[in-house]
């Protein structure tokens, strides 16, 4: 087949409206190649394979497989991998010689054109449900008509309740451009497994970035406790199993009686997934799971400046210590402070010397001027660790390499101050 005519078989199947899956077999018979076409958080599309093995090979990305990201301006709708049959062993058809850089090049950009074109009506409602959440978070939405309203163009059924959840994911290893989007379809799945009505879409707050690679914003229509908990487990679980190489934090709500009441809930999802990534309780966490944090979602939504300060005035200087010198002060403080005050327990907790454990604390008293032998200085630094967890900061975390930490031992007491 000429590259004439390869190219007007692909352009019929795209004007007549065909579909996806025919222009994609029009595609293949132009390179003379097994294609796959997968979308931007790698659902397959569409598949024009010779044989079930090919198909096979093309899904898992074996031998012989190249992949194209599928651009439409900026944005990657999705990825092409192909096979050319030569390479699978199958018989090349020779004679029409190998398709020129351009031409692939142009059928490329059809097929993305194409994949464009098919998933817009689900990404127009991916649009809506996004800015609808964010609004959510944000507080923008505060009426209930006027959340009503909008969830009523979103198809949502929450005038008998719904819940929210904040779920995030960090990659502990280099990952290709699309995964975020790949997070927060996998997050939806999870809910949708539950509650088939629930809408996800990535957080665009400030910060929702930085330390906590990706965070989805979840709604889970339905007024029952137990459904909630169900959605949230489903989502982490849904999360643990297709995303290999990740780590992960999850908050959720309380149950939103009213619609007027989700701005609150979704402050409480946040707040119980900023306790989970910074504590020792797991990946998950309701609301009521955070304890005393609860009583700082007022500071955290209505004063966050003042939260910020507090933070800065007790723990910073030590979380600041920690990254310049990779030490372990915020940890080894946390630790005393679970450990009752006693800093036996405490050094057994971190596998180290007692001695080494009196000595951070030294260093926690000079730089944060609090000291921890005493009561205000001891719920002050509680209260700092709980502001940085609220706030979504991440301790440091690296060897304990301050002076006398080298095999549990330390210098005399007399020594401790340079």
């Amino acid at each position: 087949m000429s590259e004439l005519a390869a190219l007007e078989a692909v352009t019929e199947a795209v004007e007549s409206g065909a579909g996806l899956p025919e222009v994609v077999r029009a595609a293949a018979r132009a390179l003379d190649a097994s294609l796959a076409v997968a979308d931007a958080w790698g659902a397959t599309l569409a598949v024009a394979a010779r044989s079930p093995a090919e198909e096979r090979a093309l899904l898992s990305q074996g031998k012989g497989v190249s992949s194209t990201p599928l651009r439409v301006g900026d944005t990657v709708v999705g990825t092409l991998h192909m096979r050319a049959t030569a390479a699978a062993g199958e018989d090349a058809n020779l004679d029409s010689g190998e398709p020129s850089e351009q031409m692939k090049r142009l059928l490329v950009t059809m097929i993305a054109s194409e994949v464009e074109r098919v998933r817009a009506p689900e990404r127009a409602s991916e649009l809506a449900a996004g800015e609808f959440l964010r609004a959510i978070l944000a507080r923008e939405l505060g009426e209930r008509e006027e959340l009503l309203e909008r969830a009523k163009e979103l198809s949502l059924e929450i005038q008998d309740g719904a819940s929210m959840i904040v779920a995030r994911a960090v990659p502990q290893a280099p990952t290709d451009e699309g995964w975020r989007a790949r997070v927060r379809a996998v997050a939806e799945r999870g809910a949708r497994a539950v509650v088939s009505r629930s809408i996800a879409a990535l957080s665009e707050r400030e910060g929702a970035g930085v330390g906590v690679g990706a965070e989805v914003l979840l709604l889970v229509p339905g007024g029952e406790e137990t459904t909630a908990a169900r959605a949230a487990e489903g989502v982490l679980r849904e999360m643990e199993a297709g995303l290999a190489g990740y780590t992960f934090a999850l908050g959720r709500s309380r149950i939103a009686a009213d619609p007027g009441d989700l701005p609150r809930a979704a402050g409480e999802a946040l707040l119980a997934a900023n306790v989970a990534q910074g504590g020792s309780d797991g990946a998950a966490l309701a609301f009521e799971q955070t304890g005393a944090y609860r009583l700082l979602l007022s500071a955290m939504t209505e004063n966050p400046a003042e939260l910020q300060r507090f933070y800065a005035e007790t723990v910073e200087p030590l979380l600041a210590y920690d990254e310049q010198y990779e030490t372990e002060l915020v940890r080894t403080l946390a630790t005393f402070l679970e450990a009752d005050g006693n800093v036996a327990g405490t050094a057994q907790r971190l596998f180290t010397h007692r001695h080494t454990i009196y000595y951070r604390l030294e260093r926690v008293r000079e730089l944060s001027g609090l000291d921890v032998s005493s009561s205000d200085g001891r719920e002050k630094l509680s209260l700092g660790l709980k502001a940085m967890r609220v706030l979504g900061i991440s301790a440091a975390g690296g060897p304990a390499s301050e002076v006398g930490a080298e095999g549990g031992r330390v210098p005399g007491r007399s020594t401790r101050r340079s």
